[in-house]
């Protein structure tokens, strides 16, 4: 159970980071400062940094929930990374997590539009993925065959998910879109098992 003091933390790290995508969303990343930031939100440029070390990182730290978790799906599980990672991302898209793009709202669509459509966040968000990669090779036995594999499943993920996201943003229901997510998802693992 977490105190008063790390609960009081989360809720300014989260209002903080609410803020800043409010103002991001309504004027555009690069058009808002941090100094603008810091205003909206009734703190000092000092106690935004305490808690967020870049601007990218207001928008970009709902992704650390994610982090290295398809390290521990794989290794968690007594079934192939391709297997074990499938079964994860159809429970995803059952549930509409917004990681898999398959979730409708408008504000997380919103949200992305802004992530994929910034180029500087864009290239922060990369990184994450970047060491979930290298998270996942770990899993799989950090050899040359590990290291490919753990390409192919992210970037498996990735795929899957913007092509859902990109169809969501162009107008389709999650509920439409949803059977056609699951045939493509199992269709894109089950390849990678073979």
């Amino acid at each position: 159970m977490t105190g008063l003091r790390e609960r009081k933390k989360q809720q300014t790290h989260d209002a903080l980071s609410q803020v800043a995508i409010d103002l991001f969303l309504a004027r555009g990343f690069d058009q808002v400062s941090v100094a603008d930031i810091a205003a909206a939100a009734n703190v000092s440029k000092p106690t935004l940094f305490k808690y967020f070390a870049t601007k990218q990182d207001l928008v970009l730290h709902r992704f650390a929930d994610h982090a290295h978790e398809a390290a521990r799906v794989v290794t968690a599980s007594a079934l192939s990374a391709p297997e074990a990672l499938l079964a994860h991302f159809l429970d995803g898209l059952d549930r509409r997590d917004p990681v898999t793009g398959l979730n409708d709202h408008p504000g997380v669509i919103a949200y992305y539009r802004l992530v994929f459509g910034t180029p500087s966040l864009a290239t922060h968000l990369h990184q994450f993925v970047v060491a979930d990669q290298a998270a996942l090779t770990e899993a799989l036995g950090a050899d040359l065959d590990a290291e490919l594999q753990a390409a192919y499943l992210v970037s498996t993920q990735q795929i899957l998910a913007h092509r859902n996201w990109h169809s969501l943003a162009n107008g389709q229901p999650a509920d439409a879109r949803h059977p056609l997510a699951v045939a493509e998802a199992t269709q894109a693992f089950t390849a990678l098992n073979r």
